[in-house]
Parts: structure tokens; sequence; C-alpha cells
């Protein structure tokens, strides 16, 4: 049997990758998460580099929730490396954010995000939230290989 695709969790915000976790657990997701808290770390995972040097890229994350706002690279950069390379190009991209900006909407959705969702405050809506996003892109979502080879 496969081993679970993980979730990659980009949030430098640790009450915000409490609340993740904890929305997760409470919607019993069972994939593993790897956190990254900032964006080189969210790229040095994604491509096998710096700590994470001689990773499995063949178990690449089922999705990506990228926060916009990060220390050392913020989330529009993570996103347009991402989309530059072959092995990531194609991999689901769901902008967590608390942005309200039009002109990071527009370009998160230029740059390739497949959604922009702004992170509810409330916290029962927040687990609301995770829930739904997570169940759309794990459970309903068909993943394209980026080999061209079908279905992940």
């Amino acid at each position: 049997m496969p081993a679970e695709r993980p979730i990659l969790l980009v949030e430098d915000n640790p009450d915000d990758e409490a609340l993740m976790l904890r929305a997760f657990s409470k919607n019993s997701i069972r994939n593993p998460v790897v956190v990254a808290h900032d964006g080189v770390e969210a790229i040095d995972y994604l491509f096998g580099t710096g700590s994470y040097q001689g990773r499995d890229l063949s178990l690449m994350p089922v999705v990506v929730l990228l926060d916009l706002k990060l220390p050392r690279m913020d989330g529009l950069e993570v996103l347009r490396r991402m989309r530059a390379d072959e092995h990531t190009g194609l991999l689901p991209v769901v902008i967590l954010t608390t942005s309200r900006e039009r002109q990071d909407i527009h370009e998160a959705y230029r740059l390739g995000a497949n959604s922009y969702i702004r992170k509810p405050v409330d916290f029962e809506r927040f687990i609301h939230a995770v829930g739904q996003i997570v169940t759309y892109w794990l459970a309903l979502n068909e993943t394209a290989d980026p080999s061209g080879n079908g279905l992940y």
C-alpha cells in the first residue's frame, strides 16, 4: 500500500499553525502534515534541497496550503517557483491567508493558484473551512501527475 501523500502547510504564525493542525485532527485528516515556517523552507521541501536534501521527491504533497505573508520568501514567490518547475507545476496550491488586498488575489491567480481563501477569524468557522478545503482536495479532486502519466 503506498504511503499517504502529505499536506504541505506553509505557515509562519505558530498560533495559525496550531489551529490548522487542530482543524486537521477535528476533521479526521490522516495524511501526514509537513510544516514549512517560511518560503525558503517550503522550496527546500518541494525541491529536496537544504535541510530536505535527499528527500524522496516521488512523494509530493497532495495539496500545498500556502500563506502569503512569509519571512525570507513570500508566498507569491513560492508559487512562482513552483509553477516554473515541471515537477511542482501541477501541484494543487490553496492560498490560505489573512490578506484582503485585491492585488494579492489577482497575482495569486495569475501565478496559478488553484484557490484563494481568507482565514476565518472565528475558531469554529476556521475548523469548518479547513474541513471543507481538505476534504475537497483530498477526497474529491483528481490530481494530475506532472509526468503526464495520468493521475497520482
